[in-house]
C-alpha cells in the first residue's frame, strides 16, 4: 500500500475533469511469515523449530512440546540439522548447562540390547512419524546414566562458538531420560495472521505484511486465493495515519 494519498487527475469526455483518491493499491505480496513468534522456519521441510530453555525431563519437555502442536525434532536429511546449528538460538545460561555447549532433547531413544561387556543398542524415533527420519550414529553416554535402565533419551549437543557449528560439529547423547535439559520442538509451518494469531486450515486471515487489507485463504500454512481491498481516503480530513493493523482505518492528524 502507498502512505501518502495517491491524487489523480484524467480528463473525462466534454473536457470534464475526473477526480479520484486511493490509499492502497494492491501489489504482489511475498509472505515470509510461516512460523509463530520465536519460531525458526526452515523451507526445506516446510517446518517450524523452537528452543525451549525451561529445563525439563524428557517426559514432560515431550508433553511442552505436544501443546504447541508439535513434537520433539527429529531430522529427514543432513540438511536440516545444519539448519539448525547454523541458527543463533537465543540460549541464556542455566545452572544445568555450560556457557560453551549446550544440549537439547530430541526426538529419538537410545535401546539397550547387550549389557556384557560394553552398551550394545540402536536408536529409534521416539514417536513413530515420517519413514523419512533418520536415525543418528552411535552416541556419547551421558553421565547419569543408570545401570538399571535400558532406555536412554537423546541429546543433541550444539557448540556456542559459530565457527565450530558452521563446520557442522556436533555430539550425540544417551542421557538418563529423567536429566533436565533444554529441548528442541518441531511442528508443521502455520498460517500467521497480521497480530500474530495463529490461523487454522481453510479459514480467511491476513497475513503477515505491510497491506492490511489482504484477506487469504489458509491452505497448508500458505496464503492462497488472496483479495486486496481498496480504501477511501477519510471525508472531512487532509492529513491522516493508517491504521498498519486495520483495513481502511485511519487517524486524523489535523488541528
Amino acid at each position: 500500500g502507498k502512505e501518502n494519498v495517491d491524487s489523480r487527475h484524467s480528463r473525462g469526455r466534454g473536457a470534464e475533469t475526473t477526480r479520484f483518491h486511493t490509499v492502497n493499491v494492491a501489489q504482489p505480496v511475498r509472505f515470509s511469515r510461516k512460523c509463530p513468534t520465536g519460531w525458526y522456519h526452515y523451507e526445506g521441510t516446510a517446518s517450524c523449530y523452537r528452543v525451549y530453555l525451561n529445563g525439563e525431563n524428557y517426559w514432560d519437555a515431550v508433553q511442552t512440546c505436544q501443546r504447541v502442536n508439535g513434537s520433539l525434532a527429529t531430522f529427514t536429511a543432513d540438511q536440516e540439522l545444519r539448519f539448525i546449528l547454523a541458527q543463533e538460538w537465543d540460549l541464556e545460561e542455566k545452572a544445568f548447562v555450560r556457557k560453551d555447549l549446550h544440549r537439547f532433547w530430541v526426538g529419538y531413544q537410545y535401546v539397550i540390547t547387550n549389557r556384557n561387556h560394553s552398551l550394545e543398542g540402536h536408536w529409534e524415533v521416539a514417536y513413530k512419524g515420517s519413514s523419512e527420519v533418520f536415525l543418528p550414529p552411535d552416541p556419547i553416554f551421558g553421565t547419569a546414566m543408570s545401570e538399571k535402565e535400558n532406555v536412554f533419551c537423546a541429546q543433541l549437543q550444539y557448540f556456542y562458538f559459530p565457527a565450530l557449528r558452521h563446520h557442522g560439529l556436533h555430539s550425540w547423547f544417551a542421557e538418563n531420560c529423567y536429566e533436565k535439559s533444554s529441548f528442541l520442538c518441531k511442528r508443521s509451518q502455520t498460517c500467521v495472521d497480521i497480530k500474530d494469531n495463529i490461523v487454522d486450515e481453510g479459514y480467511y486471515f491476513t497475513p503477515k505484511g505491510n497491506d492490511p487489507c489482504l484477506s487469504c485463504t489458509c491452505h497448508n500454512g500458505e496464503p492462497e486465493m488472496c483479495v486486496a481491498a481498496l480504501c477511501e481516503r477519510p471525508q472531512g480530513c487532509q492529513q491522516y495515519r493508517k491504521d498498519p493493523k486495520e483495513c481502511c482505518k485511519f487517524t486524523c492528524l489535523d488541528p
